[in-house]
């Protein structure tokens, strides 16, 4: 057992010296635009991405937003079960995240999907809503050459397409997003 476990952190820290640490850098700095100018920040993921998502939307509304003049905006759809519930229903999965950005999304607020496979249609469909409301796009995706890549203006590529491990950094990337502004 002893072997797995440092084989399974061993190809952890493997993946997180291969991050594009630009592109992760970029992420930060829309999170930050995002912030400074009053901008909602809209976080989707399903499954663990959806839990990651939730964290990340707790993080920056709670934690990072402690020592900022303007606090963070950010919104999780999938933290509003009774809805995305009802818009599965009558409408359909794909648009349980689009259908809620839509009341409340505009130009300039930022749009950041969390995916291992970045081909979900829920997460396509909210990501050319918030291009066509003239949104940014950051994606934090496994790689399995995700179509979410096309659509967002920046993609963060965990290399690897092991759901684990990929939902493991995804968090590692998102506390590390939040903390940033805290020691900012």
């Amino acid at each position: 057992m002893k072997n797995w476990l440092k084989a399974y952190s061993a190809e952890h820290a493997k993946i997180v010296k291969e991050l594009d640490h630009n592109k992760w850098s970029k992420i930060i700095a829309m999170v930050k635009t995002a912030g400074q100018n009053g901008k909602q920040i809209f976080i989707v993921g399903n499954g663990g991405s959806a839990a990651c998502a939730s964290h990340l939307q707790v993080d920056l509304n709670y934690g990072a937003s402690k020592k900022r003049a303007k606090p963070f905006k950010a919104f999780c759809p999938s933290n509003e079960v009774p809805w995305m519930t009802a818009l599965g229903n009558d409408i359909g999965y794909q648009a349980i995240f689009s259908r809620q950005m839509l009341n409340f999304c505009g130009k300039g607020d930022l749009l950041i999907v969390i995916s291992v496979s970045g081909n979900s249609p829920n997460l396509l469909e909210a990501a050319a809503l918030a291009k066509k409301r003239g949104m940014k796009v950051a994606a934090i995706v496994g790689d399995h050459n995700g179509k979410i890549i096309k659509l967002a203006d920046t993609s963060l590529i965990i290399p690897s397409g092991h759901y684990g491990h990929v939902e493991d950094i995804q968090m590692f990337i998102c506390h590390s997003i939040a903390y940033f502004f805290t020691q900012a």
